[in-house]
């Protein structure tokens, strides 16, 4: 399998079809809760169950234009996570922002970051 660069990677949300710019770093968790369904006939061996399955994350990089609006927080909107300048490589379905974090430092560039949580499914990339 080759390696892929996420230098050409971006951050899409809501209707556009453009990355947010100044956007360099995203991460997503794709969980799903295992329960344990083990019972007097397993021989109390485990009988793993899948439960609910959850994916949210994080996105952050340096201010450039406006920031995603704190009044757009708990809105559901769409939203696609690009890997690569490699077409077809995104993960995508629709978020909640949860959390804005600005950062603001003396010696470094004004950074905004986001956290949200996923609604619904999320498509996963292939390949």
């Amino acid at each position: 399998m080759a390696r892929l660069r996420g230098c050409g990677g971006s951050v899409i949300v809501g209707t556009g079809t453009t990355g947010i710019a100044g956007i360099r770093e995203w991460t997503l968790d794709y969980t799903v809760e295992v329960l344990d369904g083990r019972g007097f006939d397993d021989a109390c061996e485990p009988n793993p169950v899948i439960g609910m399955k959850t994916w949210r994350g994080s996105f952050r990089g340096f201010k450039d234009g406006s920031p995603i609006a704190a009044t757009e927080m708990h809105t559901t909107v769409a939203a696609q996570f690009k890997e690569s300048d490699t077409t077809g490589q995104v993960w995508s379905g629709s978020i909640m922002i949860t959390a804005i974090h600005p950062r603001v430092a003396v010696d470094g560039l004004v950074e905004y970051s986001y956290d949200f949580e996923g609604k619904g499914t999320l498509t996963i990339a292939t390949a």
